[in-house]
């Protein structure tokens, strides 16, 4: 899919800017509201908005948008995501190609244990880490409250959206 500028995302149809939105962040609400602020000036006005938004949806808000990731070194989200979306999170787990058994037998262990904690999949931006360091990361934040965990999660879903808004935009 070629990338676009923000022109582009300005002039969308509604249904069809949400659509592209959603691939960035799986939150339904998310995506309608920052469709429905437009236009843009600037890339940076539109990540301001972006995290404006995502820190006053609720969490409800916020789990919707984990579901729409693939576990890590896993391929299918627990709901369906776009063509785009899948790609970047291949994209974003690229590094666990090359995972050793041991790491990829321990994530799957670990994002299960993880799931049955917190009640959503362990949500980390991926992009340039190694098996081992999202590992690391798993096992540190399986001590954490739950309350805690979930807004770390959100801050890590945050950046993957300005990460995916970025590729969509055609932003260095």
């Amino acid at each position: 899919m070629p990338l676009h500028d923000l022109q582009w995302l300005n002039t969308l149809a509604d249904d069809q800017a949400v659509n592209k939105l959603k691939s960035c962040c799986g939150s339904s609400r998310w995506a309608s509201e920052i469709a429905r602020r437009r236009p843009y000036d600037s890339f940076g006005q539109l990540t301001d908005v972006a995290a404006d938004v995502w820190w006053q949806l609720a969490p409800a808000d916020w789990l919707e948008a984990f579901r729409s990731h693939p576990r890590i070194g896993q391929k299918s989200a627990e709901v369906s995501a776009s063509a785009q979306s899948q790609q970047w999170s291949h994209s974003e787990q690229a590094q666990m190609e090359d995972a050793s058994a041991n790491a990829t037998s321990a994530l799957a262990r670990l994002n299960e244990t993880y799931q049955a904690q917190f009640g959503f999949i362990f949500i980390v931006c991926a992009t340039g880490k190694s098996p081992e360091e999202m590992l690391a990361i798993l096992r540190e934040r399986l001590e954490n409250g739950p309350d805690e965990e979930l807004r770390i999660a959100a801050a890590e879903q945050a950046k993957i959206t300005e990460l995916r808004l970025k590729k969509l935009i055609d932003c260095p």
